[in-house]
């Protein structure tokens, strides 16, 4: 007899329901979330188990290889879509989750999320990180100008050259008008600086990632396209044998208009925005690029400098990040480089 297995997995608990073939709850328990308890339980009261589910969240990635490597036949699921499956419950438990996801196991009725490699999460990580640093270094700044404008003191604008030297320039002359300038400028100075350090040493070993890898070389000779981008894009696809069709990318970085349809209502809004969000950001700065800085002519910013002048700037922007996730996708599977003359995907 087949058993299916559903995991309702928290920070600390873990609740297992263990189904047969016919629907009927074989074997249910509360575990800590450790994959060799979770293991241990399932082989003892299912040695036939055909499918395990969980559902896909800040744990999922973990607890998902884990359980892998101790021979469990884990399957990382859609949770919004599962969620739409569970909310039927008039009763909300975590029993009761656990016993929804055995069913949808059961049943098959379940949308499979892709698991990244550990190679990728670790790209994933300095992206991350360096961006964090970005922000951070942003709001220092944002807030020592707000602070200094009640003084009076206007900071002017700095460029990125020598580590953003003209913003602490500027902070310690202004520590002369006030001793609270001056406490804060002792504070924040040192804070900025090694701020800096350190997103110039994430840039750098971003960039000799990219250099060392053929694929990122590749991918950033389409106009726009930097380390930073090509190596984000490699990290969140992970796979190009995932998509069928280089234009699906698109829809799976949230990037295609949103559509409802029912009866006579068929409309389409804005972008979905499903998908990672930072991918879509460095996309639009790569289009964003393309579009106001790039010199070398290409048919695909021709194509995107003619929709700026149609539809604006932004729209254009955001068209043109999908376009060039498409173009990636393609250059990534067909294992080619990108030509002036090659146009986009429609």
């Amino acid at each position: 007899m087949a058993y299916y297995v559903g995991l309702d997995v928290s920070v600390k608990e873990t609740s297992i329901c263990i189904m047969d073939d016919k629907g009927v709850v074989a074997a249910r328990t509360d575990v800590s979330t450790d994959p060799d308890l979770i293991a241990r339980f399932i082989s003892k009261h299912a040695p036939n188990v055909e499918r395990v589910v969980h559902e896909s969240g800040i744990l999922a990635i973990w607890l998902t290889r884990e359980l892998e490597k101790r021979g469990v036949p884990i399957i990382c699921i859609d949770a919004r879509l599962a969620h739409k499956a569970l909310s039927g419950r008039i009763n909300k438990s975590d029993q009761g989750d656990a016993e929804g996801l055995a069913q949808l196991a059961r049943t098959g009725w379940f949308s499979q999320v892709h698991i990244r490699s550990e190679a990728s999460e670790r790209v994933r990580v300095l992206i991350g990180a360096r961006e964090r640093l970005i922000r951070m270094r942003k709001d220092l700044e944002g807030h020592v100008r707000g602070v200094l404008k009640v003084f009076g003191v206007c900071m002017k604008s700095v460029g990125t050259g020598k580590l953003r030297r003209g913003f602490r320039d500027q902070l310690a002359t202004a520590a002369d008008t006030d001793p609270a300038i001056a406490m804060l400028s002792e504070t924040f100075i040192p804070l900025h600086k090694t701020l800096c350090i350190a997103r110039d040493a994430l840039d750098d070993e971003v960039r000799m990632m990219a250099r060392e890898s053929e694929l990122a070389c590749r991918l950033m000779t389409v106009p726009g396209v930097g380390p930073i981008v090509a190596l984000a894009y490699i990290a969140t696809v992970d796979d190009e044998k995932r998509f069928r069709k280089s234009i699906d990318v698109g829809a799976f970085l949230g990037l295609t208009p949103k559509r409802h349809q029912s009866g006579e209502v068929d409309w389409s809004g804005k972008i979905s925005k499903c998908g990672d969000c930072d991918m879509r950001r460095l996309l639009y700065s790569a289009a964003s690029t393309l579009i106001s800085c790039t010199r070398k002519p290409s048919r695909l910013k021709e194509w995107a400098t003619k929709l700026a002048e149609r539809k604006g700037h932004k729209k254009a922007a955001v068209a043109t990040s999908r376009k060039i996730a498409v173009v990636l996708h393609s250059l990534w599977r067909n294992e080619t480089v990108f030509e002036p003359g090659m146009e986009g995907a429609s």
